[in-house]
């Protein structure tokens, strides 16, 4: 296995923030109080834009939406959230680069802040099987405690998830001729630089400043409704 393929998730393989609708979610489903998810969707998204997130508060706030509600009713409602928002939203562009690496044999793994109880079905949906998320907490009955576990997949933590999971199968970055990651995020640049091969995908601008100071390739994965992933970006 010659190359190591990592993704971000959300504005990089999904056209949407996963976390961010399914705090609507809630809201719609009359399981989150409005205004409180809408000031703090607005004060995480200011300051995740602005590269400057207090990554614990908003894992706070996040995780602790889960802890207000059963394991069961979480369950159904994430149930009509996927056929709801993220299935409908599922780009056949996004689908087409998985496929690439996929079909040469690649090691795929999407590394994502979002929590793995929003994000574990969508990489289900996606056809990736190993998925790294930030990991909330639970009772001994399954239920969530709303407390963060771990070192979250955010910034530098991503990097040190990856080389842990590696190590869980025995693998290292080293052995990889190419590592590849995929990402729209200033966030995400720890990780970018830690690759052989970053690529900035649908970036944001300070990303995109960046990838053009570096000499990064750029691929607008969702820059209309017929494009296509380029394959030399894939796999250079």
């Amino acid at each position: 296995m010659s190359c190591l393929a990592l993704f971000d998730l959300d504005h990089t393989l999904l056209p949407l923030d996963s976390e961010y609708e399914w705090a609507r979610y809630l809201v719609d489903a009359g399981a989150a109080d409005a205004s409180e998810v809408e000031a703090n969707n607005a004060l995480w998204l200011a300051e995740y834009t602005a590269g400057r997130l207090d990554f614990h508060r908003h894992a706070a706030f996040a995780l602790g939406l889960l802890a207000r509600h059963p394991r069961a009713h979480l369950e159904a409602l994430r149930s009509g959230f996927m056929r709801d928002v993220i299935v409908p939203a599922i780009r056949p562009e996004a689908r087409a680069l998985l496929a690439t690496h996929q079909d040469a044999g690649d090691l795929c793994c999407i590394v994502t802040a979002t929590c793995r109880f929003v994000t574990e079905p969508i990489a289900e949906a996606l056809g990736v099987a190993h998925l790294l998320a930030v990991e909330a907490g639970c009772d001994a009955s399954g239920n969530f405690t709303g407390a963060l576990e771990g070192v979250p997949s955010f910034g530098a933590g991503k990097i040190e998830r990856v080389t842990h999971w590696l190590d869980s199968l025995g693998m290292a970055w080293a052995q990889f001729e190419r590592t590849v990651f995929y990402s729209d995020s200033r966030n995400d640049i720890p990780l970018l630089e830690a690759v052989s091969h970053p690529v900035a995908t649908n970036p944001d601008a300070a990303l995109r400043a960046l990838a053009d100071t570096r000499g990064w390739p750029l691929l607008m994965l969702f820059a209309s409704p017929t494009a296509e992933p380029a394959p030399a970006l894939a796999t250079a």
